[in-house]
C-alpha cells in the first residue's frame, strides 16, 4: 500500500474536516507515492520517536499532536521541532497528525476517558456546530434507487449511528423540452408528465461537492432539479468533551482518589471542595479550560481536564469541582486507542505503539 492510499483511509476513519480551525492535521511531511513499510503510533513525534521509527523500519509515524504548527518558515534543525522534522525527511519517514479530529470524534479521546471512569449515559459536552445541508432532488421513479445508492455511497444520509437515511415522496412532474435540449424522454414543445420521486437526504457541508457530483452522475435527466437547504441543527455526535454519570455517587475526596488510581496520577490540582457528592462528571482531554462553562451548564459535579490556569479555577463558582489532572495524563490512552482502531481497520498491517517518553512534565516530591 502506498502512503496516499493509507492516508486516504485515515481521512475516512478520522475526518479531518471535524478538526478545529487552528489545528494542523493530516500529512505533515512525506512522499504520498512511497510504499508504506511500517507504521509507528505515538503521542508526540519528537526526535527520539523518529529514532525509534528508524530502528523499527517504520517509514510512517501516526502522531496525535502535530509536530508542525503555524510559523515554521525554515527547517535547519535549530530547535526540537525542526530536528524531528528534518530527521524524518532525511530518513524518508512520513508524519501524519490526527489531534482535534480525534478530540471531536464520538469514539475519540474523551470517549476513552469516560470509559476509564465507568461513566454511564454519556453525551457530547460541546457539540460541534456543523454546516449541515439538506438536499432535495427530483428523480424518475424507475431511477430512484440508483440515485439514492449513489448519494449514500458519496456520504449522504449519515445521522448518528444510522446511515442510508432518506425520505421520499412520489408525485407527478412536468417539463417541456424546447430547442437546444437533449431530453432523456419527451417530445419537443410538448409538455411531458412523468412519475417522479422527491428524495431528501442530510449531509455535512464539506461533502457537498462529492455528493452533488455523485447525484448528477447517477441521474438520467440532462437538467437535474434539486434544492439545497442550510440547517441549524447541531451534530450531537461530533464535538469536544463529554459527560456522564458514575455508577454510584462518591464523596469528593473519594472521587479524587478514584481518579488518581484510574489515571495513575501523582497529584491533582483542584478547586475548593464543596462538600457535595460527585455523580455527574465532565471531561475534556488536553487543554480544556474552554469547557468549564459547558460543564457547569450541563450540571456536572466535577470536571476533569488539563492546563487549568490560576484564574480558571474561580469559574467553579461553588457549582462543581474543577480538576486539573494534567495535559498528557488526560490524553495518556490516545496512542493505545489509535493502535487498536488502526489494527482493526488494517488487519494485515502491523502497527507499533511508541515506547519513547514524550511527556515533558515531571514531578518532584
Amino acid at each position: 500500500m502506498i502512503l496516499k492510499e493509507f492516508t486516504s483511509e485515515l481521512d475516512k476513519l478520522f475526518s479531518l474536516k471535524q478538526a478545529e480551525d487552528f489545528d494542523n492535521v493530516g500529512l505533515l511531511c512525506g512522499n504520498p507515492a512511497r510504499e508504506v513499510s511500517g507504521v509507528l503510533v505515538c503521542h508526540d513525534a519528537l526526535e527520539n520517536v523518529v529514532d525509534e521509527a528508524i530502528s523499527k523500519n517504520c517509514n510512517v509515524i501516526v502522531t496525535f499532536h502535530p509536530i508542525i504548527f503555524s510559523g515554521l518558515k525554515s527547517i535547519t534543525g535549530k530547535n526540537y521541532v525542526e530536528r524531528a522534522v528534518l530527521k524524518a525527511i532525511e530518513n524518508k519517514i512520513a508524519i501524519y497528525a490526527i489531534h482535534t479530529a480525534f478530540d471531536n470524534d464520538y469514539f475519540g479521546v474523551n470517549y476513552r476517558i469516560c470509559n476509564e471512569l465507568g461513566l454511564k449515559n454519556q453525551k457530547i459536552l460541546m457539540p460541534k456546530s456543523e454546516n449541515l445541508l439538506q438536499l432535495v432532488v427530483y428523480v424518475p421513479s424507475d431511477y430512484s434507487e440508483k440515485v439514492k445508492n449513489a448519494l449514500f455511497e458519496a456520504g449522504a444520509g449519515n445521522i448518528g449511528f444510522y446511515d442510508e437515511c432518506s425520505f421520499s415522496v412520489k408525485g407527478n412532474g412536468t417539463f417541456r423540452p424546447i430547442e437546444g435540449s437533449n431530453p432523456f424522454l419527451g417530445t419537443y414543445n410538448v409538455r411531458e408528465n412523468a412519475d417522479e420521486e422527491m428524495i431528501s437526504v442530510i449531509f455535512e457541508g464539506f461533502k457537498k461537492n462529492q455528493i452533488l457530483s455523485a447525484m448528477k452522475s447517477a441521474h438520467p435527466y440532462e437538467e437535474v432539479a434539486y434544492q439545497l437547504y442550510a440547517l441549524e441543527n447541531d451534530n450531537q455526535y461530533v464535538g469536544l468533551g463529554r459527560y456522564g454519570e458514575l455508577e454510584q455517587e462518591m464523596a469528593e475526596k473519594d472521587f479524587l482518589k478514584f481518579v488518581k488510581e484510574k489515571f495513575n496520577l501523582e497529584v491533582i490540582r483542584h478547586s475548593e471542595f464543596l462538600n457535595k457528592k460527585i455523580k455527574k462528571v465532565g471531561v475534556l482531554g488536553g487543554s480544556g479550560a474552554s469547557g468549564i462553562s459547558a460543564a457547569k451548564a450541563s450540571g456536572c459535579d466535577a470536571y476533569l481536564t488539563g492546563d487549568v490556569k490560576y484564574h480558571d479555577f474561580f469559574q467553579s463558582e461553588n457549582q462543581m469541582i474543577i480538576c486539573d489532572i494534567g495535559h498528557f495524563e488526560s490524553e495518556q490512552f490516545v496512542a493505545e486507542q489509535l493502535v487498536e482502531i488502526l489494527s482493526e481497520k488494517f488487519p494485515t498491517f502491523a502497527f507499533s505503539k511508541s515506547t519513547e517518553k514524550t511527556n515533558p512534565v515531571n514531578y518532584f516530591f
